[in-house]
């Protein structure tokens, strides 16, 4: 999935759940700066996320249809709450999409090397991969 599609994704997911209070592509908030992703209000906060992707494996941008792969969704754990850290409420709202497309979602913080800020790694069925960075 393309950062495009992947911010058409995740507005569609956030303004399905109960705790999303408003979702807007970066550029409707003011931001210029990053061509791709979100501003999420859960509550009283913010949070802000830049998409960025990579293509599968030996794939070239030149011709590259963004055709959805179907599989095995990812699995769904529980429901993003209001009181959830950003990164942990958008792993949980894409979580409980349960989309074909996605194969598996990987939590920054989790990981025992992250030396990062927040963000998730999202897999995709067709082998490519969304970056979502909170800042």
């Amino acid at each position: 999935m393309r950062p495009l599609r992947f911010t058409e994704f995740v507005i569609d997911v956030a303004k399905n759940s109960p705790t999303c209070g408003r979702v807007q592509t970066l550029s409707e908030a003011g931001d210029s700066k990053h061509p791709f992703g979100v501003v999420v209000t859960v509550g009283a906060s913010e949070a802000r996320w830049q998409f960025t992707g990579q293509l599968p494996e030996g794939a070239k941008h030149e011709g590259f249809a963004d055709e959805p792969v179907a599989g095995d969704p990812a699995p769904a754990g529980d429901a993003p709450q209001a009181t959830d850290p950003p990164e942990a409420w958008l792993a949980a709202a894409l979580s409980q999409a349960e989309s074909p497309e996605v194969a598996r979602i990987e939590r920054w913080s989790t990981q025992p090397e992250s030396t990062g800020g927040p963000g998730l790694t999202v897999f995709f069925h067709d082998g490519s991969r969304i970056f979502a960075r909170h800042f």
